[in-house]
């Protein structure tokens, strides 16, 4: 063993030991681990920053870009209104889940069936009140299991059929990894659903689940045109349950209506009074496609090509509207705001949002002109909530967004486009479109994950060229030696699955199928169950957060640790070994 094999194995082990700890903060023992491999000579020094201009660094950052404008179109909300059911159990959801996620991936990349279930997941642990982190996972190990299955559904798979026409002349087909990877998907899937999920830590939801949320009563007006025209208010409850939006009466002449005028027939100009979250209040107005009480000041916001945000306000006793209505102090006119909803606990408001009187304590939701929230803020004199990351859903590009995402996912399947550079075509084109505004561009991007992941990449690139994924391979061989050719196998699929949890899943599989080869040669059998073996185990990254995109990708939002993903991802690469082995030995006979 060489002195920078001995360098950069002591490196991997202390990362990985510290990473476990928990102490210190991933990104910042990956940083530190790469700049102490650049000055102790491991690491050229020109290659020390590589990895933050890697396609898998950049495939991260620019797909949760990507979820983002998914989001902000409405494409979330229609199919979670359509696939997703909030108040199925977790296990039921997960199941779900998984199920469309492992179909997905196998027929589009399993990075961007993740980008596009992700948000999905999210919202809907926001509405059922749990931490997404219970079912972010399970979806990321979901996604992965089900790219096994096809050709194009990871590239291990398309890298083995390549190898294989190098070794023997032709290629796997596209269906040929269906067997293997699907048997290894299916009982994958099954143990996530059935047990998996239950041995995720909880605790650490980045994005919140079922923390004390106000519930504001606001206000939504039925534009012209608009598809419930001559529909009863009874016909909304529906839609009304899928948002868990309260529907509370009717506005009509600037009268207001008790009850829920349930056999009201709506007409153009009338308003519903609501009761909801700010987030279910966008979805709901998404779902039916109405618009705010003030409608021709949203749309005048909108006209003026800065964009919108909404924010969160207190009154206290001070404030310039405690004691008066929006509509008296010129809340339209003077800051261009529009006044969305008044959450005030325990008391009933009767009245128009714009006519009610604010007290003291009272919550305002308010929809600003972007940029402006601390100014008017500061001449309301209130006091501003902690940003909650809400927004203002632009559901009149819904489609746009869908179909350049999905136009993008079909040319990196077919090979017209690189997927890095496809994803990257998307973002700029949400941004031209305005489905992702141009000032929260890189507010989306979880950055200690792109330090991760581009610190980790040129180590690992080190060991690679410095020859001890080699010395590992050629250890395997001599190790193997006189064991029968189903103990090597499982032996080569098991550290396999160690390197790919380290290791990028493509460069694993570049330096572990030649050594199946070579096994499968010095037994006399054939190679390819010993490249199947590969492609199902390059493709298991279960262990930690950087052997797979997709587990680095919910490390944010499931407020995940480095240690926390072994707990179900190690029993999860069992099954798959378990059941991958005899399913190789009857499918591709020795």
């Amino acid at each position: 063993m060489t002195t920078d094999q001995i360098i950069l194995f002591s490196l991997f082990g202390a990362v990985f030991g510290l990473l476990l700890w928990g102490r210190f903060r991933y990104d910042i023992v990956a940083f530190t681990a790469l700049m102490i491999g650049v000055v102790l000579g491991v690491v050229p020094t020109k290659d020390a920053f590589s990895g933050f201009g890697h396609p898998a660094t950049l495939v991260v950052a620019l797909v949760l870009i990507v979820s983002a404008g998914l989001v902000r179109s409405g494409a979330v909300f229609l199919i979670t209104r359509t696939l997703v059911d909030a108040s199925r159990s977790l296990g039921a959801h997960i199941a779900l889940m998984g199920a469309i996620g492992g179909v997905l991936s196998a027929f589009m990349n399993n990075v961007a069936a993740l980008a596009l279930l992700m948000p999905v997941d999210i919202q809907t642990a926001r509405k059922a009140g749990r931490p997404a982190g219970l079912s972010l996972m399970p979806l990321s190990f979901a996604t992965i299991l089900g790219g096994m299955a096809t050709l194009i559904g990871t590239p291990p798979n398309i890298i083995i059929a390549s190898i294989r026409e190098d070794a023997l002349g032709t290629p796997f087909a596209m269906f040929d990894f269906a067997p293997v990877g699907g048997a290894a998907a299916i009982a994958g899937l099954i143990f996530v659903a059935l047990i998996g999920w239950r041995l995720i830590p909880q605790g650490n939801d980045a994005e919140g689940s079922a923390t004390e949320i106000s519930q504001y009563i606001a206000e939504l007006t039925v534009p012209e045109g608009n598809k419930q025209i001559g529909s009863r208010v009874a016909e909304l409850t529906e839609a009304a349950d899928k948002a868990d939006v309260a529907i509370l009466g009717l506005i009509r002449d600037g009268k207001r209506r008790y009850g829920q005028a349930r056999n009201t027939v709506l007409r153009a100009g009338d308003a519903l009074v609501l009761e909801a979250t700010p987030e279910a209040l966008d979805e709901f107005r998404t779902s039916l496609d109405l618009t705010v009480a003030d409608a021709k000041r949203e749309e005048a916001l909108r006209a003026d090509g800065e964009g919108v945000e909404i924010i969160e306000v207190v009154v206290p006793e001070s404030a310039r509207i405690n004691g008066k209505t929006a509509q008296s102090i010129g809340l339209a006119w003077r800051q261009r705001t529009v006044l969305l909803g008044i959450s005030r606990q325990g008391r009933r408001i009767v009245k128009h949002l714009r006519k009610t009187n604010i007290k003291t304590g009272d919550i305002l939701l308010l929809l600003v002109p972007r940029d402006t929230g601390a100014d008017v803020t500061d001449w309301l004199g209130c006091l501003p909530l902690a940003d909650r990351g809400l927004a203002v859903t632009e559901n009149r590009k819904v489609w746009l967004a869908i179909g350049l995402f999905g136009g993008a996912v079909a040319a990196a399947s077919f090979g017209l486009l690189y997927l890095p550079i496809a994803l990257g075509l998307v973002v700029v084109a949400y941004v031209l479109a305005r489905i992702v505004p141009l000032a929260e561009l890189y507010d989306h991007i979880n950055w200690p994950v792109v330090v991760l992941l581009g610190s980790m990449i040129p180590l690992g690139a080190a060991l690679e060229s410095s020859g001890g994924t080699e010395l590992i391979a050629g250890a395997l061989v001599s190790w193997t030696e006189g064991l029968p050719a189903w103990a090597v196998l499982t032996v080569l699929m098991i550290v396999t699955m160690s390197l790919s949890d380290v290791l990028n899943n493509t460069a694993t599989t570049i330096v572990a199928a030649p050594v199946g080869i070579q096994m499968a040669q010095s037994l006399g059998v054939s190679p390819d169950p010993f490249l199947m073996a590969v492609a199902v185990a390059a493709s298991s990254a279960f262990l930690t957060p950087i052997g797979h995109k997709n587990n680095t990708l919910i490390l944010g939002p499931g407020g995940y640790k480095f240690g926390d993903y072994w707990r179900m991802g190690l029993p999860l690469e069992v099954i798959v070994v378990a059941v991958s082995i005899p399913v190789i030995l009857v499918v591709w006979p020795l």
